[in-house]
């Protein structure tokens, strides 16, 4: 293998998928077509792919397009979950946590240090909960069988230990805090890229930019959003993973989205952030604002909970509400204000939450269940709903198996929790790389190959933009490895420079400029 090649099979393009929607619509029947590339969909295609069954793959977008891409980058351990007794989900997501950390995806999710910081607005009665909840979280570590060198304990801190791994909390007041630990991905669009390109590798046809207009029990009639072009893929069983789009595509699916809303501020306003913090919503129990240092010069900050009635957009608006509601709390333990001028973007998420309600008043989004559905509905279309992130490897397990049973195929058992993604190597092996640790992070084995593209061509070497770590030879390595087709793949998809508006804009010409370069190579 060269230094600029990808694992074999693995490399998604603008060539292979004009051939790969070809022969989908030239009238063959697959065993599995695959609605949806999010984090489920691409999970769903691989858990197919590697049991041997010949899968088509479809989005009518990019991958990562929808919820996926804007969720908070925390594997959760399933904590929250306790609190609401659903012990079963609880124990999924620590599960599911380990399975990433130590076996699919080490090079992508590590373990994240967070500070509670124990301002005067937390109670000691509050402070008392919440030390017993990171005390279960760690029983949800234990029995999930994740070792305890991948999962620190947690442990209380002295005030000056809180204000070295917080130093932006006030001081004044604080008594100490409390550290706990949990998984956070590099960037959770990566991670959907990573199960696509996996599932490639296994055979899979992925195919972005193909929308689904119609589905049944044989297949579905899809156009080509590129050149409008209609056709029809053919298939035995068909999986629709569209999130909270599910309702429009499969009779008798009720989705109730809630929005999860983030801030994006500079690093530098809140100085070095050694962990990420909790942040207790003032005359709340149980809830907190998530401070979430990035590693590319940004923070996040988030996130809210709130139903989302009506027609289902593309991309979600942010409104003016959560992002007031996210600075009051930011502001409630914070030395450093950080006023409305300093949000310089904003992102919110849809979760897919299926609507269990029988009648009578709603429940609140945050108090709906994150358990994840299977349904079959009577045109034979099997839909997965609901779920985290965190499971979405057990969701697309068994939605496969579902599949399966219902169209009565033949395939091997799901082998997807000892299955390695793209670019994944013990802790050992990537330490050892000769590369820089972000790319390492980012790509795993693969930083070696990236790496290499700009030590080929110094111009590659370059930076996107001043101030953020993306280089052009990363733009070059998603057109021709990763899918990416424009600069909106690149830009907020791929690098995620784009959630910040101003960074956006300034890096669209070189965005287009590899594209150009990588299309006068490979038209």
């Amino acid at each position: 293998m060269s230094h600029t090649e990808a694992a074999p099979g693995s490399s998604l393009s603008a060539h292979r998928r004009r051939r790969e929607l070809a022969q989908a619509t030239d009238g063959r029947t697959v065993d599995v077509l695959v609605v949806g590339l999010g984090a489920t969909g691409a999970g769903v295609a691989l858990d197919a792919a590697a049991r041997g069954l010949d899968v088509v793959a479809v989005d009518a977008h990019d991958l990562a397009f929808g919820t996926s891409r804007w969720s908070s980058k925390l594997i959760h351990g399933g904590l929250r979950y306790l609190a609401s007794a659903q012990f079963d989900v609880a124990h999924e997501s620590a599960v599911e946590r380990g399975v990433l950390m130590t076996r699919t995806a080490p090079h992508l999710v590590a373990a994240q240090p967070f500070v509670l910081p124990l301002t005067p607005l937390v109670s000691r009665a509050q402070a008392s909960l919440a030390w017993a909840g990171f005390r279960a979280g760690d029983l949800l570590r234990l029995a999930a069988r994740t070792p305890r060198p991948v999962l620190p304990a947690p442990r209380r801190l002295s005030a000056t230990e809180a204000r070295h791994l917080a130093p932006a909390v006030r001081a004044s007041g604080l008594r100490g805090g409390l550290l706990s630990w949990d998984g956070k991905v590099t960037d959770d669009a990566a991670l959907v890229t990573a199960l696509a390109r996996t599932a490639a590798a296994h055979g899979a046809r992925v195919l972005t930019r193909v929308r689904a207009l119609e589905l049944n029990d044989t297949g579905a009639r899809v156009r080509d959003e590129l050149t409008g072009e209609e056709g029809e893929i053919r298939a035995r069983a068909v999986i629709n993973a569209t999130g909270v789009w599910a309702g429009t595509l499969a009779d008798g699916i009720r989705i109730r989205p809630s929005r999860g809303t983030h801030l994006v501020l500079r690093s530098q306003r809140l100085g070095a952030l050694p962990a990420g913090l909790h942040i207790p919503v003032p005359g709340e129990t149980n809830r907190f604002v998530l401070v979430l240092p990035q590693g590319d010069g940004r923070v996040y900050v988030g996130l809210t909970d709130e139903p989302v009635e009506g027609a289902i957009p593309d991309v979600p608006e942010v409104p003016e509400t959560d992002i007031g509601f996210l600075l009051d709390v930011l502001g409630s333990a914070l030395d450093v204000p950080v006023g409305r001028d300093e949000v310089v973007g904003a992102f919110a998420g849809l979760r897919p939450l299926l609507d269990t309600s029988t009648g009578g008043s709603p429940d609140r989004t945050s108090d709906i269940s994150r358990r994840h559905a299977v349904l079959t509905s009577p045109d034979g279309v099997t839909t997965v709903v609901g779920g985290k992130l965190t499971t979405y490897r057990r969701m697309a397990q068994d939605a496969v198996d579902a599949a399966i049973a219902a169209r009565g195929l033949r395939a091997a058992p799901s082998a997807t929790a000892g299955l390695p993604l793209i670019g994944a190597a013990s802790p050992e092996r990537l330490r050892a790389l000769p590369v820089p640790r972000r790319l390492v992070r980012r790509y795993g084995t693969e930083a070696v190959e990236v790496h290499a593209l700009a030590d080929q061509n110094p111009a590659l070497a370059e930076p996107v933009l001043p101030g953020h770590p993306v280089t052009r030879a990363e733009l070059l390595w998603a057109v021709r490895h990763e899918g990416a087709l424009d600069e909106n793949d690149l830009l907020d998809r791929r690098s995620r420079i784009g959630v910040v508006p101003e960074d956006r804009a300034q890096a669209v010409p070189v965005a287009r400029e590899v594209l150009e370069e990588a299309a006068a190579i490979h038209p």
